[in-house]
């Protein structure tokens, strides 16, 4: 879930050149000030920490910290080889590939005299709403050498384009089944031919549901493993995030107009954003992690990931998880090994969700991680980490006593 953004391309270049649409009406205002109160319920837990935290260290004093936790946290710095894709609408998607290391233990795959070497597993990583490949930090770190893996960013997130259909003056809703459409371009550049692994986290799940959804061919000839984490395949819209009844309904019935308001003065917003950044810190915190030992540079690279998506992007994104419904698509899935993992006190995609999933595959692997939030991949990285190294052995992408790396805990993040 995202709180905030920031306008202007992200580092990297993504392209916009949508022009400015015009200034919400005074209704859609009016609506904002209703949600406000709204949204007033979900923060409150985090602003009385925040006021707590007031009383004893200073506004400049917080931005030193800030700015040290971005010195010296070394989370999303892993870089593989460049490439991009061309999604169907003519977007650029941005992906690095990590090579296997031939010295790092992979299985040897044997060559007959006159044919070709086999493809290697590839094992493609999809990344949530409002964050990016680099979300997938200490699995990365942990894996790179022993398998090929590739690791791209959604439209209008991270190093890709704004998404090409999402601009201009004929621009369409974005949705999930265009995602799958946007994984497969990235397939067919980045892995065309060989066994593939899909992992999807959050948005990054529903993903790889829309892709088998419209591609099932490809899925029952190429597809060897699956792993769903912290995701959902429907029914997003009665997710309560933890509030009382009478405040979930009232985000619910004014929270897309707010979202397009907002982003149409990204630039208003963004200030807001500044104005406020000890409170979008502590509802980032509650919404991604359930731990209270987290890592205080963890959590900042959170932030910094959150963040950078800009507001007219998360407010595009939105009403898609809403429409969402993939369960049907699940059963493209029965033939092979799955892994269904999530966070107990996630908030955002609700362990419950995870065990729908888990409910259709019956003969898929469940993992509910005790005290853990919707990104559990980053706060519990030993857990995601060990439980994806079994899937890719039982799938004989790694060497069954292979050792997946330094990935330790989070304040041991490995490189």
């Amino acid at each position: 879930m995202c709180f905030g953004g920031r306008s202007g391309p992200p580092p990297g270049g993504r392209a916009g050149g949508a022009p400015a649409p015009p200034p919400p009406t005074t209704g859609n205002w009016r609506k904002a000030g209703i949600a406000g109160a709204a949204i007033g319920v979900i923060a409150a837990g985090a602003a009385a920490g925040v006021a707590l935290e007031r009383l004893t260290v200073g506004r400049g004093m917080r931005k030193k910290a800030r700015l040290a936790l971005d010195a010296s946290g070394p989370y999303g710095s892993l870089r593989g080889v460049p490439g991009t894709a061309t999604a169907d609408d003519g977007t650029q998607l941005y992906y690095e590939a990590d090579e296997v290391d031939p010295e790092a233990g992979a299985p040897r795959r044997r060559r007959l005299f006159g044919r070709k070497m086999p493809a290697p597993v590839t094992v493609v990583f999809s990344h949530g709403y409002c964050l990016s490949q680099d979300s997938w930090h200490f699995q990365r770190a942990a894996l790179r050498g022993l398998v090929r893996t590739v690791y791209w960013d959604q439209r209008s997130h991270g190093r890709s384009d704004r998404g090409a259909s999402q601009s201009g003056p004929d621009s369409v809703p974005v949705t999930i089944d265009q995602l799958g459409r946007d994984l497969k371009a990235v397939i067919d550049s980045a892995a065309p031919e060989g066994p593939l692994v899909l992992v999807g986290h959050s948005m990054g799940g529903m993903t790889v549901m829309a892709l088998a959804d419209q591609f099932p061919e490809l899925v029952r000839e190429r597809v060897v493993g699956v792993a769903f984490v912290g995701t959902s395949s429907g029914q997003l819209g009665e997710v309560n995030y933890g509030l009382p009844v009478a405040g979930v309904n009232a985000v619910r019935r004014v929270l897309p107009g707010v979202l397009k308001a907002l982003g149409s003065q990204a630039e208003l917003v963004e200030r807001g954003r500044r104005a406020t950044a000890d409170l979008f810190a502590g509802l980032i915190k509650r919404y991604s992690f359930s731990s209270k030992d987290v890592d205080p540079a963890v959590a900042r690279f959170a932030e910094r990931l959150i963040e950078s998506t800009p507001i007219d992007v998360v407010a595009e994104f939105y009403p898609a998880f809403v429409e969402h419904d993939k369960a049907g698509a699940l059963e493209i899935f029965l033939e092979v090994p799955v892994l269904v993992l999530a966070g107990d006190q996630d908030l955002v995609t609700p362990s419950s969700h995870s065990e729908a999933i888990a409910d259709l595959l019956p003969d898929s692997e469940l993992v509910i991680v005790p005290d853990a939030g919707h990104l559990v991949m980053l706060e519990h990285p030993e857990v995601v980490t060990d439980r994806l190294a079994d899937l890719l052995a039982r799938v004989g992408a790694v060497p069954a006593p292979a050792n997946v790396g330094p990935y330790g805990s989070t304040a041991q993040p490995g490189g």
